[in-house]
Formats: structure tokens, sequence, C-alpha cells
């Protein structure tokens, strides 16, 4: 008896040990997972919460744990066991359905749905009747199903790749055929009412986890790598679009030009472009390409690349419809499904006067005194037709007028309420610091965009900005 006695205790203590350390590291996966948050951690939760749960499992089974536990407590261990023997399996296949692609995911989410389902009418069963088993054998029938399905897929090469993600495939085929031998082994030793121990069920589980971890951690690092090499390129990417913007304002006699530039992402959609063809006549370029990111910043530096070219901007600089005809046409056969408003401002000292053309672009700002002039002359998108043509907009120019170029960034910048910053905003500013250099003006309007933007509220557009001041 003596030795009996013994032997139960040296289980139970195995299993509260086992316990222990299960929750120990669900927790441990969990928190990872909580800390890193990224979508290729999620299989790292569904561990967590399936090693914690079986621990707690082994530790609300252990008599000495629920002695130790406030009396009005005492009745929990029940209902938490009932809780995990329910729920236990969904979770399991959760894990797995992390792993999985193709029909194997349908299968898992079918395999997850009659366990859930299962799991909810037997806790219903039992806070209805108290009875605690009434659907467990089913939903055993169901997980026995669902494992069985696992081994011929790991088991069979070809299946495994096609249904399953898996970096490390004998690794998980292992830790599989030990979990599945000593879940054997335990029904076997029901039937024949042969003692069990604990240390061997804990094993099996243990084997299972350990290996789904590590191939989950393969594919996190993998992910981790994949993330840092694209972040790379992006900074290659970011200096290249950077090398194509100018480096300085043009040097205009009589004129004072200043730029802003804040893309949204590392790589932006946004382009602006000095065409100086003298020191008293210049072209001024502002573009916006529909979309954003590296999509977007490959059509800008595109854009780059059709200035350069003479039959759309050398050879006729001061003519801004041909310019942005020119553009239209050398883009349009490669722009696809994305599309490009620009806008084109041709200043001339020489001969007093500007003249101004758009392509589907927000309207050039000019001020004048205290009047201030929205000048719109648009024709279609680029990219929209092959052959299109662009209404210009001249002017003569004199000293103290003010132009303010801009991309729909600044406008279309929201508050907290989904409230857009708005052209009579942007104009608000620019009227009422009529004194400040352009490059101030500039920074001004950066600072109420900022104002009225959420202070942790993400920029939603790349913003562009171009202020020119006629000094004589």
């Amino acid at each position: 008896m003596q030795g009996r006695v013994l032997a139960i205790s040296g289980n139970e203590l195995i299993g509260i040990m086992s316990g222990t350390v299960f929750v120990f590291i669900g927790l441990v996966a969990c928190f990872l997972a909580a800390l890193r948050r990224q979508r290729g951690m999620r299989i790292f939760v569904w561990l967590g919460i399936w090693s914690a749960m079986y621990g707690a499992l082994l530790l609300a089974d252990s008599p000495a744990v629920v002695a130790e536990l406030p009396r009005w407590a005492r009745a929990s261990p029940l209902i938490l066991t009932m809780l995990i023997g329910y729920l236990i399996f969904p979770v399991g296949a959760l894990a797995w359905l992390e792993l999985s692609a193709g029909k194997m995911r349908v299968f898992l989410k079918t395999m997850i749905g009659l366990g859930l389902g299962l799991g909810i009418l037997g806790i219903g069963v039992f806070f209805a009747s108290g009875d605690d088993s009434r659907f467990i054998l089913p939903i055993s029938f169901v997980a026995a199903a669902g494992l069985v399905v696992l081994i011929v897929v790991l088991a069979v090469p070809g299946l495994s790749r096609k249904n399953l993600t898996l970096p490390n495939r004998a690794v998980v085929v292992a830790g599989t055929m030990i979990f599945a031998m000593e879940a054997l082994y335990f029904n076997i030793a029901r039937l024949v009412h042969y003692q069990v121990y604990r240390i061997t069920g804990t094993l099996g589980l243990a084997a299972l986890l350990f290996s789904l971890g590590y191939v989950a951690a393969q594919k996190a690092l993998a992910g981790e790598r994949r993330l840092v090499s694209i972040e790379n390129e992006l900074a290659i990417a970011q200096e290249i679009q950077t090398s194509i913007l100018p480096s300085k304002s043009p040097e205009v006699k009589g004129l004072l030009v200043a730029a802003a530039y804040h893309p949204m992402t590392a790589v932006a959609g946004d382009f602006y472009d000095f065409i100086a063809v003298n020191e008293r006549r210049v072209g001024i370029l502002v573009a916006d390409v529909t979309g954003h990111g590296v999509p977007a910043a490959l059509i800008a530096s595109m854009i780059k690349v059709a200035i350069q070219s003479p039959h759309s901007v050398v050879a006729c600089a001061d003519d801004p419809g041909q310019v942005l005809s020119g553009l239209n046409r050398i883009l349009f056969a490669q722009l696809q499904t994305q599309l490009v408003s620009a806008a084109y401002l041709w200043v001339d000292m020489e001969k007093r006067r500007a003249a101004y053309s758009a392509a589907g672009h927000p309207p050039l700002l000019r001020l004048r005194g205290e009047k201030l002039e929205r000048i719109e002359s648009n024709g279609l998108l680029l990219g929209v037709l092959p052959e299109a043509e662009y209404p210009v907009w001249e002017m003569s120019i004199q000293a103290g007028d003010r132009f303010v170029m801009y991309t729909d960034g600044v406008s279309e910048a929201e508050n907290g309420s989904g409230e857009a910053f708005g052209e009579n905003r942007l104009e608000q500013v620019v009227c009422e610091n009529p004194l400040m250099a352009p490059s101030e003006l500039l920074e001004k309007l950066l600072d109420e965009i900022g104002k009225w933007r959420p202070v942790r509220a993400e920029q939603k557009d790349d913003i562009t900005l171009v202020a020119v001041d006629v000094l004589e």
C-alpha cells in the first residue's frame, strides 16, 4: 500500500511539474507573439494557448493543486477541465491551419467548425444537466480523423508540399508520429484499464508542440530576413528616387523658388522637376501618380526619363500644352492601369509672362496683392488617351506675384473626424502669410497640415508643394 501511494504521488508530481512547464511555455509564446505583432507570429498564439490549456488541464487534474485552492474555488477545476476538453482540439487545429495551404486549409476549417460546434453543444449540456462528457466521444472521433489525414499528408512528400508550408518537413513528421503513437498507446491502455503515467502523455504533446514551434520559428525567421531584404531594397530605391529629384531650387533672376516633398512611404508617386532653360526662363513640373509605394515610384522615375526626351520638353519647354502632350504620348504605352495628374508652369522673366497647363491636377494658386486666384487649365489625366490636348492659360506677371503648386495629398489630409484639410484652408494659409519667403510658407503649410492630422495618424498620401515668388 505504501509503495502504491508513493507511485501515485510521484505520478501526480510529474503532472504538476509538467503542467507548470506547459503553462509557462504557453504564456511565453503568447507574449512573444503579442510583442512582435506580425502575421507570421499568429501560429505562436495558437501554440501558446494549446500548451497553456494542456498545462492547466494537468494542474486541474491534480488533487494536491485543487486542495490548495480556496474552498469557494474548488469546483472550478471541474469546469476548467470540461472547457479545455471541449475546446483544445479546435485550438490545435488552428495552429495547424497556420501551416496549411490549398485543400488542407479547407479540410482544417471544416474540422475546426465541427469541433467548435460539438464543443459548444457539450458546454451547453454541461451547464444544463451537469453531464461533462456527453460530446467528448464525438469530438475524439473528429480529432482522430483529422490526425489520420494529417499523418497521410505528412507521409506523402507530394501531398505535403502541396498542402502544407513546412520549411522542415522531417521535424514535423517526427513530432506528429511521436504524438500519434502516444495517443494510440493512451487509447489502448484505457481500453485494457492499464495505468498510464503522466510523463508519457506530456512527452508526446511536447514533441508535437516543439516540432510545430520549430518550423514556425523557421518561417518567422525567413519572414524577418525577407523584411530586412525588402527594407534594404526600399532604402536603395529611396536613394535612387531622391537622386532624380532636384537637389536644389533653380537660380532664375527675379524669381525665388522653393519646394517641399514629403512621401507617404519610403518611395512615392509624387514628382517635381525644374527645367531651367537659361537664367531668365524656367519650367516647373509637378506630377502625381495614382496609387502609392513602389509601383507609383517606378512611374515617377519614368516621368523623369520622359522629361529628358527632346520630343517632350527640351524642344518645347515654353509651351505647357506641348510639354504635357509629349509626356502623355511617351507614358501612355507604359502606364498600364495607372494614371498621372500633372501641372506645368512656364515663367519667362524676359517677356514678363507665364503660361500654365494641367492634366487633371489641382489648380494653380496665384496671389497678387490681397487677391488669390485659382487658375484651372485642365485636360485629361496622362495615360487616358494616346493623343490628348491640354489647354494653356497665359498671363502676365508682375513683382509681388506668388504662385503655389501642390498635389492632392495637401488638400486631402484628414483630421480625426475624417474631414479633409481642403483647398479653402490651404488658400487661407497662403493669403494670411504674404510676407513669408516661399520656403517659410511651405514650412507653415506643412505645419498646419500636421496640426490638422491626428498626432498618431499616418500620412495617407504623398505631399508635394512648390512656391514661386516674382521679385522684380
